[in-house]
């Protein structure tokens, strides 16, 4: 089983049943033999949705060094100094659920930024229907190439009137995973919020530390939300994850929702759980505002 093709645990938890290898991860054709539904797949009833009413909201794109990263933002209008909040995607693309994220932290008013840092290799990931060819695209992405990407976003968000003093990040799935990364990463970020992310990868030389790994480099406090009955990463493993931030004295708090599987804020899909959804972000807006990111 090649890293490129290996499923990670985060995506371990959004499959149904499925062979997995003795060190616990599945690689991609069991998944699709399992029925794994990508984001471009049927979408349940009931999607919440946030309008843009005074909000200023819409793409745009992001220098990085010779090339041009797309980003989806939304931020009060007439407000030039909102915190800045980063929105780390699925690895399903910033499609409209990571959009209307993007639109609920504004009216929370936030200057909230998706950036899409897979892009470069040309693919939209909204639109990919085969998992194997989605995680050729997501597993390749190198650690060091996202956390500079992740700064080079939080300096365009400044350099368009937010507040970059008020930094936080925000995350889910994969996503999640890139917030403990970048908490380990930058001396700027104020606070972060890890929806149901990957505490230990699987080898990947893209991926030099995983976030267990990082504890002891943890520059920010975190807020972790995970399922119980999430398939990918069991209780024990974030457990774990509590014990080694404790041992290093890093600020960090979980909660864990006994019955919610992995992907339980992502309300497009069958995984959605409203209760644990709805009490998961009013601790996100709750930690946020501990630490100084909202008001």
């Amino acid at each position: 089983m090649s890293f490129e093709t290996t499923m990670a645990s985060d995506v371990v938890g959004l499959t149904k049943s499925a062979p997995v290898s003795r060190r616990g991860f599945m690689c991609a054709t069991a998944a699709v033999a399992a029925g794994y539904t990508l984001a471009a797949g049927p979408v349940r009833a009931g999607v919440v949705t946030t309008d843009t009413n005074g909000l200023e909201a819409g793409d745009a794109k992001i220098k990085v060094g010779s090339e041009e990263m797309p980003v989806y933002f939304a931020r009060p209008a007439g407000n030039t100094k909102a915190p800045v909040i980063v929105v780390a995607m699925e690895i399903f693309g910033v499609h409209e659920y990571i959009k209307d994220v993007t639109r609920r932290l504004a009216k929370l008013g936030a200057f909230a930024v998706a950036p899409d840092y897979y892009f470069r290799k040309g693919v939209d990931l909204t639109k990919v229907s085969e998992l194997k060819d989605l995680l050729l695209v997501v597993n390749a992405k190198p650690d060091a190439e996202l956390l500079s990407d992740l700064d080079a976003t939080v300096a365009w968000a400044g350099s368009q009137g937010g507040d970059v003093t008020r930094l936080g990040i925000i995350g889910f799935c994969r996503g999640g995973r890139t917030v403990w990364e970048y908490a380990a990463h930058s001396g700027a970020l104020k606070a972060g919020v890890a929806f149901y992310g990957t505490l230990v990868d699987p080898a990947n030389p893209a991926w030099p530390k995983s976030p267990m790994q990082l504890a002891p480099e943890m520059k920010a406090p975190v807020l972790g939300l995970y399922g119980g009955a999430d398939t990918g990463i069991p209780v024990a493993q974030v457990e774990q994850m509590k014990a080694a931030l404790e041992q290093n004295k890093k600020t960090a708090e979980f909660k864990i929702y006994p019955e919610a599987p992995h992907g339980f804020d992502a309300d497009y899909r069958g995984s959605y759980r409203k209760d644990a959804a709805e009490d998961a972000w009013k601790q996100a807006q709750a930690w946020f505002k501990k630490y100084g990111v909202l008001s």
